[in-house]
């Protein structure tokens, strides 16, 4: 496959304004004409290597911060959010879109809020009865869906909440009694903890904070070190929420949730002493959870979080379905981005994950562009501790491109040069644009459909 050209002028303009440099000193620093410059931060021309180069020397610059993380989000999700019917008649090309990621990004952010306010509404409109039982003040948005946004375009890493989390666990560098150390702190606070078979997780009251033996080890120890985000560190996620400006209460509440979450998963597997461990283990889940005393899931999520600038793990994305096929939680630091609204791809490796319980799945697989991963799945069906209580059942899947596939242990045996061994699989059904996918549950809305009544193939249409 050619090697895709870097376009990331905004990102250029955004390094040369932070250094307060013109762009005349700018381009003396690295080498380069004005008017090239120029070009180069108006996307008319990619970023040369020698510019690379000079960046990472002159200024220490990430080179990787370069490349087009938020805009392959945004092209994605405008991709998805323009294959609504209402675009039928005027949707751009993909040329369109890239080029609107890259150098307009804050405006293609406003078409998508934009359009996901005019999808809710036309669904509340649908069901008027619901409509019509709302008070008149509530917002369009989603609060739920706002503050996801927030968490996919942070890059599911936030540098000042994961190195408070690391000062906290590892104040001199080496990880320490983590429930000493929560209890030690929580007591500084007027804080009792107790453990008690109690159907609630997890309950603060009257300076006592209870925490129930019926979860897992790794989820008591992960609500402890949630209950020390919210009582140590609270100014930091509220300066964290200031920033955000969420639209609603409920939604800047539900974040703080997210980020005392973030905080436990940090503390729990601080990030430079958990990247050194991921790196020895070559990633093997279940070594890095008895290692740190965390769930398969939560060493997986915390895998996708480690892209600190100049110290960065391996990109991985990490998504939990559960039985119906919804994802319930989703991060890409790669190429491949999920579906805003509804399931995954069915012919996704993690679907299968349901059917053998306790096993690890391997899939090799492309995507439409041409892109190859290497994909890992497992249920984790979390018990409730009583006969009486509900199973809760999902699955995750964590993967990378196929060029960091060396790096994980899962993938020592399989044949990653053979292209025969890597199956086709998409985003989701409705832009998906593969012809012959025997598993398409709905038509792609970007093309058009011949429907033939006297001859039928494994669907009952064609796609233009």
């Amino acid at each position: 496959m050619a090697t895709q050209k870097l376009y990331a002028g905004v990102k250029l303009r955004e390094t040369r304004t932070r250094l307060g440099l013109t762009q005349k000193a700018f381009a003396a620093k690295l080498g380069v004409s004005l008017p090239y410059l120029n070009q180069m931060e108006n996307n008319h021309r990619p970023i040369s290597a020698a510019v690379v180069l000079s960046l990472a020397r002159e200024f220490g610059l990430d080179v990787t911060e370069l490349s087009a993380g938020d805009a392959e989000r945004l092209v994605s999700d405008m991709r998805e959010a323009l294959a609504d019917p209402v675009f039928a008649e005027t949707a751009p090309p993909l040329a369109d879109l890239r080029l609107a990621a890259s150098n307009a990004p804050m405006l293609a952010r406003a078409f998508l809020e934009l359009h996901r306010a005019y999808r809710q509404s036309h669904e509340r409109l649908a069901s008027l009865d619901e409509a019509l039982g709302r008070e008149s003040g509530d917002t369009l948005i989603s609060p739920w869906e706002e503050v996801r946004d927030f968490f996919h375009y942070c890059d599911n890493y936030l540098d000042a909440v994961d190195r408070a989390a690391e000062r906290f666990a590892a104040p001199d560098g080496k990880l320490c009694d983590i429930e000493a150390r929560a209890r030690e702190v929580l007591a500084e606070h007027g804080i009792r903890l107790h453990y008690s078979d109690s159907p609630a997780i997890r309950t603060l009251s009257d300076g006592l904070l209870t925490i129930s033996t019926r979860s897992a080890t790794p989820t008591r120890r992960f609500q402890l070190l949630h209950q020390v985000a919210l009582v140590t560190r609270s100014d930091l996620l509220d300066a964290t929420l200031d920033l955000a400006r969420f639209q609603s209460d409920t939604a800047r509440a539900i974040a703080k949730i997210g980020l005392a979450n973030y905080f436990a998963g940090a503390a729990l597997m601080p990030y430079r002493i958990f990247l050194a461990a991921a790196h020895e283990t070559r990633h093997d889940l279940e070594r890095l959870a008895d290692r740190f005393g965390a769930s398969i899931e939560q060493v997986a999520h915390r895998l996708s979080t480690l892209q600190r600038p100049n110290e960065k793990g391996i990109p991985f994305f990490f998504v939990r379905v559960d039985q119906a096929g919804t994802i319930t939680k989703r991060h890409s630091a790669t190429r491949l981005q999920f579906a805003r609204f509804g399931g995954a791809c069915p012919l996704w490796n993690v679907h299968q994950a349901f059917e053998t319980p306790g096993r690890f799945l391997r899939q090799l697989a492309e995507t439409p562009d041409g892109v190859r991963y290497f994909c890992l799945a497992r249920d984790v069906s979390k018990s409730g501790g009583a006969f009486t209580a509900p199973v809760r059942r999902y699955a995750i899947g964590l993967g990378c491109e196929i060029s960091h596939a060396g790096a994980l242990i899962y993938a020592d045996d399989l044949d990653l040069a053979n292209a025969r061994a890597f199956e086709p699989i998409g985003i989701s059904c409705r832009i998906c644009e593969r012809r012959d996918c025997h598993q398409r549950s709905v038509p792609p809305l970007e093309r058009r459909l011949r429907v033939a009544p006297d001859r039928r193939g494994l669907l009952p249409y064609e796609i233009d």
